[in-house]
């Protein structure tokens, strides 16, 4: 799989796409079947439209001819009559049996498709979304819907109704003729291969379109996404000209891929003059010379120009067919990525009694540069535990490995002395909690962006929650209070907001493991004093590693871990290592309460 941004292999791995697609499909092969018979009685249903005009051609030939009387005649036109009334309501009621179960089939298959894939995607590793954009991957998981959409349809309004009409026309010409029948055939064949070659033919620039439009709408997402950077620093200009390129870039690519379809049409014409000139030569030839009366010709030729119909609807269903598979390709082949992180086959729920972390001899290599070489660090239940160092020393790191975001290429990471290799990822994340440097919400009401983290707390709880953090003093000026709504990613409301909101959340989700990463640095002096009570008060009882640059806000706790390159090379409370000669007290002498720098 290549990144985005980078250019995908212009090629639609078939084979796949069309077995994951039945797999699908299968889930609801009975409506299916069902389908393929309503259409075999629809199709067979015109032919025979063709054949009750065929016998009134002939039958008034004899009435004519004067071998036919008129009192007869005309029982055969009544006769016929019924027939065509019986056929006309049978097709009425068939037709909206037909689109009934259409509906039912593609909106199935749709809901079934969406949530397996986004699950697939939700749950594929960290690595993977750190890697790719998500309005990428957004453009690409809504576009499923269309493309299933238009494949179920192409089988069902425009494969099947020309395969299963043809064998119907085809048998009954043959019942008169096998040269028209012939003719006829081969004419289907040559149009349909005709069509197939150049959907092949253009099946990388149909590739090369979807992916200029998915960079473009990646692109758009990002742009949105920092509308304030862009307002303040006055670069409207600047982000224009970009999305005018990016724009002209998916113009182009698109215009590349129609243009295929301008051949088409004078091509398609061609083949189907060549076939109406040999059907009407033989034809002709055979009634001149008494082998076809008149409603036999007749029906030939209403059979071979009804087929036409469904001949040009077979090509655009194969130019949707290919726009289906060139819209799977793009999402599908994220299906054959698997997970590095898995859970052991007998993984366990895991449950957090002490809240001992324990790091033993942890040896983790990001790509080719080793973050941590046989790392050993020991956090008794209860205490709190800083982490400082320069950015790059590996501090964040050990917190992704101890939610096993990533996983250690050796030695282990304990849990009450438990590997957390042994239980399931889910229950291990939701055993700890954490308060993020930022904290980003959903576009939600606050109410519901606390409960987040327990679902299943009670109002009184929740309430106490917002409390505990300080957040009721901040809603009560709101006109809606907790009903408020934040906004995308929160920004409705100021950083130390949202902090208190991640307090009250941690807070409600109550877990033996507290885990701050950095969780003030990015607050004023005021702000971060005020939430720092909070904090205090959120670590009592807990297991608490706190990711620190500023120094000020680790003063009280029980340990201090100094890392360089991914060791550690001092250790102690606050005070003992400000006494002694090292990276903490030159830290400490830098910033007084400020950045590591």
């Amino acid at each position: 799989m290549k990144r985005d941004g980078k250019k995908d292999e212009g090629k639609i791995d078939f084979k796949y796409n069309l077995k994951l697609y039945f797999k699908f499909l299968m889930r609801y092969k009975a409506i299916f079947v069902l389908l393929l018979i309503i259409i075999l009685i629809l199709e067979s249903s015109y032919i025979l439209e063709r054949y009750l005009f065929k016998i009134i051609v002939d039958n008034g030939t004899y009435f004519v001819d004067k071998t036919v009387s008129a009192q007869a005649f005309l029982q055969i036109l009544a006769v016929i009559a019924i027939v065509y009334v019986i056929i006309s309501v049978g097709r009425m009621i068939f037709k909206s049996l037909h689109i009934h179960l259409i509906n039912r089939l593609d909106a199935g298959m749709i809901v079934d498709m969406k949530r397996k894939f986004f699950d697939h995607l939700l749950n594929l590793d960290y690595n993977f979304h750190t890697t790719h954009r998500t309005g990428s991957l957004i453009s690409k998981l809504i576009r499923i819907g269309g493309a299933v959409e238009r494949l179920t349809d192409v089988f069902v309004f425009n494969f099947a109704p020309l395969i299963l009409q043809l064998i119907v026309a085809v048998g009954s010409l043959i019942y008169f003729s096998w040269i028209p029948a012939i003719v006829t055939l081969g004419t289907i064949v040559v149009f349909v291969s005709y069509s197939f070659v150049m959907q092949r033919i253009q099946e990388k620039a149909n590739i090369d379109a979807n992916n200029a439009e998915d960079t473009e709408k990646a692109n758009i997402s990002d742009i949105f996404t920092n509308i304030e950077s862009i307002k303040c620093f006055g670069k409207g200009d600047f982000i224009e000209n970009r999305y005018k390129n990016l724009s002209e870039d998916t113009k182009k690519k698109t215009l590349r891929f129609w243009d295929y379809f301008r051949w088409f049409d004078s091509v398609q014409s061609f083949i189907l003059a060549i076939g109406t000139f040999l059907l009407v030569y033989f034809t002709v030839d055979g009634f001149l010379k008494g082998q076809y009366t008149l409603g036999t010709l007749v029906f030939i030729y209403t059979v071979f120009i009804t087929l036409f119909g469904n001949m040009f609807g077979f090509v655009w269903g194969i130019r949707n067919f290919y726009r289906s598979m060139a819209d799977f390709e793009v999402l599908f082949r994220y299906s054959k990525l698997k997970n590095e992180i898995k859970d052991m086959p007998n993984a366990k729920e895991f449950k957090i009694e002490d809240g001992e972390v324990e790091f033993k001899d942890v040896t983790f290599k990001y790509g080719k540069r080793t973050i941590l070489k046989d790392f050993n660090l020991k956090i008794p239940k209860h205490k709190k535990i800083a982490i400082v160092g320069h950015s790059g020393s590996g501090k964040t790191t050990l917190v992704k490995l101890l939610y096993r975001l990533y996983d250690v290429d050796e030695g282990q990471i304990l849990i009450d002395g438990r590997n957390i290799k042994d239980f399931e990822q889910e229950s291990l994340r939701g055993g700890m909690s954490l308060v993020p440097q930022e904290c980003v919400l959903f576009n939600d009401t606050i109410y519901n962006n606390v409960t987040f983290s327990n679902p299943k707390a009670t109002r009184e709880q929740v309430l106490e929650s917002i409390k505990f953090a300080q957040l009721d003093k901040v809603i009560k000026d709101f006109p809606d209070k907790e009903d408020t709504l934040v906004g995308e990613r929160g920004v409705k409301l100021s950083g130390g907001e949202k902090q208190r909101v991640s307090i009250a959340r941690a807070l409600l989700a109550n877990k033996k493991i507290l885990v701050l990463d950095e969780a003030t640095s990015s607050l004023d002096s005021e702000t971060e004093h005020e939430i720092k009570k909070d904090l205090e008060g959120l670590m009592i009882g807990r297991t608490t590693v706190i990711i620190a640059h500023r120094l000020s806000t680790i003063m009280n706790a029980d340990k201090i871990i100094v890392m360089e390159k991914g060791k550690i090379v001092q250790q102690g409370t606050h005070f003992e290592l400000i006494k002694k000669a090292g990276p903490y007290k030159n830290l400490w002498s830098l910033q007084k309460g400020g950045y590591i720098k």
